[in-house]
């Protein structure tokens, strides 16, 4: 009996010094990934800040410029603001899907659109809710690229009813669809009347915390994904 003990307990040994082995040789290449982003010199992200309402009389450009602002302070990041209102795009209607494209678009809008999203690395879609839902508009301008989007992360600034909650979890999966990676932080903002003052401006400030936290994650992705896509 004790034999059989004895073996047990050695077994047990072999068994945790193994998996602390593995466990430890994950946490220095962990550590050895986040070394090479924070100390990278030559790798200068691109975030581009995409305004996904064209209403009128709309909010989401205020949001928008405010994380516009917020990004430009981060040391080795472009930003670039797109806004749907300057890609008037028509309603997705190919014979195929962009992931089955061989061919350019003939359409100058959609070859403009198609290529700016190239161009990025990541980015923050600044979304309404309506009716438990974000506007088909912005469905439309994700429906146009695919292969451009694949492999980037991605990050939310929402407003609406339940501060956009709704819209961000809808836009998740279609991420997801796009093989993109949606981030888990994001900003929702409440009651969005309120952060207006008398003379329009916008006051950002009970956002900084939640921006701050947003902008964290979706840079170091950035990073992450950049040198994924380079190997």
């Amino acid at each position: 009996m004790k034999a059989y003990w004895f073996k047990y307990a050695e077994s047990r040994r072999t068994f945790c010094s193994r998996n602390l082995k593995k466990s430890a040789k994950m946490l220095l290449c962990k550590r050895s990934l986040e070394h090479k982003i924070l100390h990278s010199t030559h790798f200068m992200i691109k975030i581009h800040i995409i305004i996904g309402s064209t209403r009128q009389q709309r909010f989401s450009e205020k949001p928008a410029h405010w994380i516009y602002e917020e990004a430009k302070k981060r040391e080795g990041v472009e930003v670039e603001l797109l806004d749907l209102r300057d890609y008037p795009l028509a309603f997705f209607n190919e014979p195929t899907g962009p992931s089955g494209m061989k061919e350019e678009y003939s359409d100058p809008i959609a070859r403009k659109w198609v290529h700016k999203i190239g161009e990025a690395d990541a980015f923050v879609i600044v979304t309404p809710e309506y009716n438990h839902g974000y506007p088909a508009v912005l469905k439309n301008a994700l429906d146009y690229a695919y292969v451009q989007w694949n492999n980037k992360p991605i990050g939310f600034v929402s407003y609406g009813g339940v501060a956009g909650a709704r819209s961000v979890e809808q836009l998740r999966q279609v991420a997801i669809e796009l093989q993109m990676a949606p981030i888990q932080k994001a900003v929702h903002i409440p009651a969005f009347w309120t952060l207006m003052d008398d003379q329009g401006n916008f006051k950002a400030d009970t956002l900084i915390d939640a921006g701050e936290k947003m902008l964290d994650q979706l840079i170091w992705w950035a990073h992450a994904l950049k040198m994924a896509r380079q190997k």
